[in-house]
């Protein structure tokens, strides 16, 4: 949970910039892309992380923009990792803009439950961390290559000069 709003910060401005570098790597054809019939598809998910923001954050006062929470996904890749961004930003701003450090320990109803703000935005980092990792086997599958997050991914290992780990 965050206590202070500059961990926020520093902690989102990461993870966000992560998912978009996840997110700007898909192509149109790999939003077709599922696990298994009735699960979401790279698509789907991508654009779940896009307007799960603004759901999650307008439920605790903050005015953030994005599409409507049930925007269908657009066709194009690019078009998702666009909006994400947008609203990416939109909830940095509001937060920035609308909360001091003891508003994180106001609670809001979430869910059926009352979430600290603090918690509701920690939340939204390892939500984001969550859909990332099913998106990468996602984009495994359909022949995209992984960027790295929290360290280099298995074709990244050369530009450090080492060879990638024994599988």
């Amino acid at each position: 949970m965050f206590r202070v709003i500059d961990d926020f910060e520093k902690t989102w401005s990461y993870e966000s910039e992560a998912t978009l570098k996840v997110l700007k790597t898909l192509d149109d054809a790999s939003l077709a892309r599922a696990v298994a019939g009735g699960h979401r598809t790279l698509g789907r998910l991508a654009w779940h992380l896009t307007l799960s923001i603004p759901e999650m954050a307008n439920r605790t006062g903050l005015a953030v923009e994005g599409p409507p929470e049930h925007a269908s996904p657009p066709a194009k890749a690019a078009d998702i990792a666009v909006a994400y961004e947008a609203t990416a930003r939109s909830l940095f701003g509001a937060v920035r803009a609308g909360w001091n450090d003891a508003a994180l320990l106001v609670e809001d109803e979430m869910y059926g439950s009352q979430w600290a703000r603090g918690y509701t935005l920690m939340s939204l980092v390892t939500h984001q961390a969550h859909h990332r990792g099913q998106m990468t086997v996602l984009m495994r599958q359909a022949g995209l290559k992984v960027p790295g997050i929290y360290g280099p991914a298995l074709e990244e290992w050369s530009a450090y000069g080492a060879p990638a780990p024994e599988i």
